[in-house]
């Protein structure tokens, strides 16, 4: 049985962004289950029926997608505070993509059953949900936006921001290191380009001063220089 951790201020800040305060923030966390996984461990699978959503209290989780007979492919990261999995509580049917573990997890779990009652009881987290969705859909209007008018270098130094941002550790020079554990592969597939044009990219940051590469990590020497160049 996982024994509840302390809620880190990552998850209050995502739930209090979507306007919930800190009484119903308390309600929400006790009719939630928390779900322990280890490194490398599946939340679920693509196209398994799936009725329940999630919110990542701590560690790394990364969503792939297959598509045809092509291989899976890294389309988002979720960290402390990411929500994931609504799709099933609001429109049914089967798990789009496979969720993983990157690191030890804990995630709290909402089933449908306790969805379904709680809403019952407070219909004002339609509104919640609502905005949620929108912040979603923005998110992916800014990814296709960046595929079609972003080279590949600034893509990569974009991602490299985000990852410092949600999963860096800012050492005492100002630099900010990130322990991402993907391979060159899953970096690219995250970026959404060719493994050799990412690989290029890399070096021409790295060359630049911007970054330092680490086995399956990085830091960012720049971190401000690097948020600016990749705009």
């Amino acid at each position: 049985m996982s024994v509840q951790q302390p809620v880190p201020e990552s998850l209050l800040t995502s739930l209090a962004f979507l306007g919930i305060d800190e009484t119903a923030t308390a309600e929400v966390l006790a009719v939630m289950v928390p779900v322990d996984l280890r490194r490398n461990q599946a939340l679920f699978h693509q196209d398994e029926e799936g009725a329940s959503l999630y919110v990542v209290q701590t560690g790394m989780l990364k969503l792939s997608r297959r598509g045809g007979q092509a291989a899976a492919g890294i389309q988002a990261l979720f960290g402390a505070g990411d929500v994931f999995g609504e799709m099933s509580l609001l429109g049914g049917g089967r798990r789009s993509g496979t969720v993983v573990a990157v690191t030890p997890s804990t995630v709290l779990e909402l089933p449908q059953p306790r969805f379904d009652e709680w809403l019952e009881e407070r219909p004002w987290m339609a509104g919640v949900l609502l905005r949620h969705l929108a912040r979603r859909l923005r998110s992916s209007s800014e990814v296709i936006s960046d595929l079609v008018f972003a080279d590949v270098t600034s893509r990569v130094a974009k991602v490299l921001v985000r990852l410092g941002e949600r999963f860096g550790v800012v050492l005492g020079n100002g630099s900010v290191h990130v322990d991402h554990q993907l391979t060159q592969v899953e970096l690219a597939q995250l970026v959404g380009a060719a493994r050799e044009s990412v690989n290029k990219a890399l070096a021409s940051l790295t060359a630049s001063g911007y970054i330092e590469l680490r086995p399956k990590g990085v830091t960012i020497l720049k971190p401000q220089e690097l948020e600016a160049f990749s705009r």
